[in-house]
């Protein structure tokens, strides 16, 4: 395999499982680099981030068909290759592909050598300069999202001040709150838009995993390392590296991530040589890395390195103004993307949604009108259809109402029940991740109990 195509990067969406899983196959032992999306609305949500060289796409799958995301992409990546699939094997699906703009087709079921063929040829034929990159957002409320919040003007303000400057910039704010998208803001605001955001969620990846996911490694140097691996720092040279719930790493890569920070320099796991790295660093978290420096937890030197520029991103209860807005919005999408009829939102329900309290923020708030549109009836939402524990009760005046910290105490407590006291399913319905839940147990000093172990028969 050329050493050209070892570099390209490939999506690939198709809703089938195993049409997935056979393209990933056959693509990435040839040296390709792989991505899936299960539809063209998700093939978006991806390239958005992530510079492709050829999109291989299903021409029928739900929601946004592969017609429907090549007309996209003849308005944002003209250049950009598509192969596409049909299970039909028709002349007029075949014609429709070509006229839209497809370079070629490939009918279900293809043969392996098939498919090689015809993404060699295509990717030679496409020439350099043909990969997709994600165009800067249309400036709107300062190159944020509406809102009627003061506290989120100046945040947008501050965001489009930060993007033009290549400085880091620490996050700081609960789960949930929106931190991953500013980051996204950033970075496509940024003159580094034009090269790749990579994501790392240091808050999920084993720690014993995470020093070669960033530095990658070397054939032989551990031993499942059947191979040389490119870490993601590597991948996001020239562009940004988004480091999110970054107080969860080690000592040990906390001081490997300081030294890089110092000269921009990696070592991969098992080498002797280094690589120079050009990239902007963004790091998230909810922790208090303030707290943690001062107990010994963080690296203090780490901690200046990384927040050169720190923008403290406001919890939604801070923000009410802009609650019926994102409900309105969550709801619209919602129902565009399901197909279904748009859903009312009485006031009440409405008066509901901007009195609850939101431990998990924007995740939770988007997860409760969504879980509530599916089983709402006669297309109008009710308070009980949102499932979330009220910040009032009824008949209670605004001085007897419960507070926040009851309020969501209360919520993580209706969660846990719901999920028969296990943590990793409570999570998502509340939209926050474990270790913030976790974190949450243990200041509220809720009691986990504990659970009688399965009797044998």
């Amino acid at each position: 395999m050329a050493a050209t195509q070892l570099r390209k990067t490939i999506l690939v969406a198709d809703d089938d499982p195993h049409i997935q899983e056979v393209l990933d196959v056959r693509l990435s032992s040839a040296g390709y680099e792989v991505l899936l999306a299960s539809d063209g609305r998700e093939a978006l949500d991806i390239l958005a981030r992530t510079p492709v060289d050829l999109v291989i796409s299903d021409i029928r799958m739900p929601g946004l068909d592969g017609l429907e995301l090549q007309a996209r992409l003849e308005k944002t990546a003209p250049k950009l290759p598509i192969i596409f699939l049909t299970a039909y094997g028709s002349i007029q699906d075949a014609v429709q592909a070509i006229k839209s703009g497809a370079v070629d087709y490939l009918t279900k079921p293809f043969e392996g050598r098939e498919l090689l063929e015809k993404v060699s040829t295509v990717l030679q034929k496409s020439g350099p300069g043909s990969s997709f990159v994600a165009p800067a957002p249309p400036r709107k409320d300062g190159g944020m999202w509406e809102t009627k919040s003061p506290r989120m003007r100046e945040l947008a303000q501050m965001v489009e001040k930060v993007a033009a400057r290549d400085v880091n910039v620490l996050l700081l704010g609960e789960s949930g709150t929106g931190k991953e998208r500013i980051a996204h803001l950033i970075h496509s605001l940024s003159p580094r838009r034009e090269h790749p955001l990579v994501v790392v969620d240091c808050g999920s990846t084993p720690a014993t995993l995470l020093e070669s996911e960033l530095f990658g490694h070397v054939k032989g140097s551990f031993t499942h390392a059947v191979r040389d691996k490119k870490g993601l720092m590597e991948e996001a040279n020239k562009g940004t590296l988004f480091l999110d719930e970054i107080g969860n790493i080690s000592t040990e890569m906390q001081v490997r991530l300081l030294r890089f920070l110092e000269n921009r320099k990696i070592r991969r796991i098992g080498d002797t040589r280094e690589i120079s790295v050009d990239c902007r660093v963004i790091a998230a978290t909810n922790a208090d890395l303030a707290q943690d420096v001062a107990q010994g937890d963080f690296r203090e030197d780490l901690y200046y390195r990384l927040r050169v520029v720190t923008i403290n991103v406001p919890p939604l209860r801070e923000r009410k103004e802009d609650i019926p807005l994102l409900a309105t919005h969550f709801a619209e999408s919602f129902c565009k993307a399901q197909n279904m009829p748009p859903v009312t939102i009485p006031g009440a329900t409405m008066d509901f949604i901007v009195g609850y309290a939101w431990p998990g923020n924007i995740r939770e708030l988007k997860n409760a009108i969504e879980a509530g549109i599916v089983i709402c009836n006669d297309g109008v939402l009710t308070p009980d259809d949102l499932q979330v524990m009220p910040a009032t009760k009824p008949g209670q005046s605004r001085e007897e109402a419960m507070s926040l910290d009851e309020s969501e105490k209360l919520a993580i407590i209706r969660a846990l029940e719901k999920s028969n006291w296990v943590q990793k399913d409570a999570a998502p319905l509340l939209g926050v991740s474990r270790r913030a839940l976790n974190y949450k147990i243990q200041k509220y000093e809720i009691e986990i109990p504990t659970r009688r172990k399965a009797q044998k028969p």
